[in-house]
């Protein structure tokens, strides 16, 4: 996730891709990074630090905290730090960095790294509406964003964040009934996923509601009226709203144990 950040950053021209200072214990992914957009490296992330005015933690949640111990030493109050990492709230990275620290939570999807990501961010007691909009701009280099308070990211996590499983999922059961309905694998596949995808842009795309869009596709009678009474029937829309909120107070539990 943070080289698809990068690389939509790079190509945003937010800044110069030199101006982007990169380092990781893998040197692998920072030999990519330097060589494909240019980005500088780093020998530490004291080195990093110190040479940056906004600092990306873009780490698994359990090396937040001892990431910013180390860091603490060189963060100033010209330094903004933003955070994808799940689950570890505003309160406890104040907590690692000095008094007044900026800092900003951000919660991507997996879709970034293609720049059709959707995230949600949120800005600690510190933070500035400059600081905002740096993040905002950041965040659509690789998708669209929306500004929620921190307690609601939990609820982006249960929407956007683990959405694009279950619309994978459902792919894949369009794509396997069609193909037991007659259709070959690929073709199934291929037109279960622009199926999806079309759905997705048309809703996008016009002024409609989803409910205009199912009543545009539905006919008295008809094979789409057959099909959502299955919907109806199997309760699908309670299914999904249960995943969502199942999601998000696992996020919400999460925050809590980390």
């Amino acid at each position: 996730m943070g080289s698809a950040l990068i690389g939509g950053i790079a190509k945003s021209n937010i800044t110069p891709p030199g101006n982007i200072i990169v380092h990781d214990p893998n040197t692998e992914s920072v030999e990519t990074l330097v060589n494909n957009i240019g980005a500088s490296p780093a020998e530490n992330n004291t080195d990093l630090s110190s040479k940056s005015d906004t600092i990306l933690l873009a780490v698994k949640p359990q090396y937040v905290n001892s990431i910013l111990e180390e860091i603490a030493s060189v963060i100033t109050p010209n330094h903004l730090v933003i955070s994808i990492a799940a689950g570890v709230t505003i309160n406890k990275m104040e907590a690692c960095c000095p008094e007044g620290t900026r800092i900003i939570r951000a919660m991507p999807n997996t879709p970034a790294m293609i720049g059709y990501g959707a995230t949600g961010i949120a800005a600690g007691q510190n933070a500035t509406s400059d600081d905002l909009g740096i993040a905002r701009k950041m965040m659509q280099s690789v998708g669209i964003v929306v500004e929620t308070t921190e307690p609601q990211l939990d609820a982006v996590t249960g929407l956007s964040g683990s959405g694009p499983a279950y619309v994978y999922t459902m792919i894949k059961a369009l794509a396997n009934q069609a193909e037991k309905e007659g259709l070959e694998r690929d073709d199934a596949l291929q037109l279960a996923t622009h199926t999806v995808m079309g759905a997705a842009h048309m809703l996008e795309q016009t002024a409609k509601s989803p409910q205009d869009l199912i009543d545009q596709v539905t006919s008295p009678g008809g094979t789409t009226l057959a099909g959502l009474a299955v919907l109806a029937e199997l309760e699908f829309e309670n299914t999904v709203a249960q995943c969502v909120h199942t999601a998000t107070e696992r996020s919400r539990k999460i925050a809590t144990e980390s």
